[in-house]
């Protein structure tokens, strides 16, 4: 009989890696277009499995990250990834388990600098509910202007990051991922208005 403590993860690194990281860029170079990465996170265990595929394919010994009030989460990515916690100031890449959290993380979350815009972080969001308005999304990878319906959780998340009022080309990544797998990508350039 097995047991669950015995169960180990099937993600593969190489292969399984190699996919999610095509529909992240996918989504990257697409935003507001949702990818599924269920099939890989149904390979996981834990309590967000997504978020183990997403950190499992992005980071690695040489990145930082955070996660914000998960430690059980946070022992799982530096076990599975091997990528070292550090404050969120510094991080590479921050998730965020709870709305609530969003905020803090966006307002610590660092931005890069003016000559070096890339070294900003990606905050991975857990989005959950139901679309409760619309949203027009221009910018970087889209075709003039995008009308797209979006969650009370992201609508809160891009009104967070314009507070910031970051000179341009700063800014944050956000990646947002559903339980159900479906993840998408507002990059640091997308402007937003809620219509």
């Amino acid at each position: 009989m097995t047991s669950q403590l015995s169960k180990k993860h099937s993600f593969d690194t190489v292969f399984d890696s190699q996919k999610v990281f095509r529909l992240i860029l996918e989504a990257m170079s697409n935003p507001a277009r949702v990818v599924g990465t269920k099939e890989f996170a149904d390979k996981l265990f834990g309590e967000y499995p997504a978020f183990l595929a997403v950190a499992m394919t992005l980071l690695d010994n040489e990145s930082c990250f955070n996660v914000c009030g998960n430690q059980l989460l946070s022992d799982e990515i530096a076990s599975l990834t091997l990528a070292k916690r550090t404050p969120m100031e510094s991080a590479d890449f921050v998730f965020v388990c709870t709305a609530n959290d969003m905020e803090p993380v966006i307002q610590k979350a660092k931005c890069g600098t003016l000559s070096d815009p890339h070294k900003s972080a990606t905050v991975v969001i857990q989005n959950d509910g139901q679309p409760v308005c619309q949203m027009a999304l221009a910018g970087p990878g889209i075709n003039g202007c995008t009308v797209v319906r979006m969650t009370q959780v992201v609508k809160d998340a891009l009104a967070f990051r314009d507070m910031q009022n970051y000179e341009y080309p700063q800014g944050i990544d956000l990646l947002f991922i559903s339980d159900d797998g479906g993840l998408f990508s507002i990059p640091r350039l997308i402007q937003m208005e809620v219509q």
